[in-house]
């Protein structure tokens, strides 16, 4: 069993830009042992993504040898011609005259009421009657009862991603279980975001970590992770942002269903990361350009989660702060504008968490 996509968000930089020598390594030996979906969207990496995966994928590979997924930033149109304006400059950022998946970006539900105003459900069908889209669909932040109005009101589309991982499928606020139980009643196929939830399930606190060793020594927090998603049945694909060769090696291991003692270790261990994790941050950095004070807020946040756990270590944590916001705003010059926190996908009260940053950081 192997349900791994190669994520196009988190790609390896070189002098704050995609580095391609190394990502064309990552992608070429991605495919060399099976790999087929590829992940991007018009927004990440402020469009370098969708080039990237032009450079490094489209123009050195068949196109019958791969799988692109796309998505529409809905929430940037005005009305239904904004669609195809978007669609046609993406087919070229890309390189592409069809794209294998196509879906409505981050579907919430302000995004929704845009996406209901603007036609972007209709477009999607227009594309696949066209065939520029093979499969349509939606990726999805929100509750499980706002999901169950979507699919409900639009049973035509094909495929839903959504947030899945061990850490938050018993999560109040962002319902993995629930959703999946959604798209499974519905009978749609699943893709998964965030099954390490932004790297946070690969570093566990030794108590954790202990844990798992202790049933499987051989297997990383990582691999844990990502065999707790891909055991889902209708999980089709689970994406993951590999920026390093030793990640794509590992995750394209074969890997074996977890088990139900298994799911009940997984249990205990989410308990003991819930106990010392402060700010459930992904790193996923949809806040950050929205701040009028230009704070590192994702990178502020790994400090603060490791300075609460390991106070000790704070001798070194904050002369590494103090360093790395010399050359950005600090945490104590938030504004409380709320800003970045409409913007976060794991409906994380940033502002409070940034304060909490400048008392422990600062």
């Amino acid at each position: 069993m192997n349900k791994t996509g190669f994520g196009y968000l988190r790609l390896p930089e070189k002098n704050g830009k995609p580095d391609y020598e190394l990502i064309n390594a990552l992608t070429d030996r991605f495919l060399e042992l099976g790999g087929r979906y590829f992940d991007t969207a018009y927004t990440y990496l402020d469009g370098e993504s969708e080039k990237a995966l032009r450079e490094c994928l489209v123009k050195r590979h068949p196109r019958d040898s791969f799988m692109i997924a796309d998505k529409l930033p809905g929430y940037k149109c005005r009305d239904h011609a904004d669609c195809r304006k978007y669609f046609d400059e993406q087919k070229e950022r890309c390189g592409v005259d069809f794209f294998d998946v196509y879906m409505l970006h981050w579907l919430n539900g302000k995004h929704y009421d845009i996406a209901e105003k603007c036609g972007e459900f209709e477009f999607l069908q227009e594309v696949k009657r066209s065939g520029e889209a093979r499969l349509v669909g939606f990726s999805y932040h929100d509750s499980a009862d706002l999901l169950e109005k979507i699919l409900t009101a639009h049973p035509e589309v094909d495929i839903v991603q959504i947030q899945i991982n061990y850490l938050d499928w018993e999560s109040p606020g962002i319902e993995s279980r629930r959703c999946y139980e959604c798209c499974v009643r519905h009978g749609k196929k699943v893709v998964v975001m965030e099954p390490v939830k932004g790297g946070t399930l690969s570093v566990l606190p030794d108590e954790a970590e202990k844990l798992l060793r202790a049933a499987r020594p051989e297997d990383s927090p990582s691999r844990w992770a990502l065999r707790f998603v891909q055991s889902l049945e209708n999980v089709a694909v689970c994406l993951s942002g590999m920026n390093a060769m030793a990640q794509i090696e590992e995750n394209m291991e074969q890997m074996e269903p977890v088990t139900e003692d298994e799911t009940a270790l997984l249990a205990k261990v989410r308990d003991v990361i819930n106990s010392g994790t402060t700010v459930p941050c992904t790193g996923c950095r949809y806040c950050a350009p929205h701040c009028p004070k230009g704070i590192l807020i994702p990178d502020y946040f790994k400090m603060l989660n490791e300075i609460v756990r390991y106070p000790e270590e704070g001798w070194k944590i904050k002369p590494a702060y103090a360093q790395l916001s010399a050359g950005h705003g600090r945490a104590s010059d938030c504004i409380r504008c709320g800003a970045c926190a409409r913007h976060c996908p794991q409906h994380i009260d940033i502002p409070s968490f940034i304060a909490m940053a400048a008392e422990k950081l600062g």
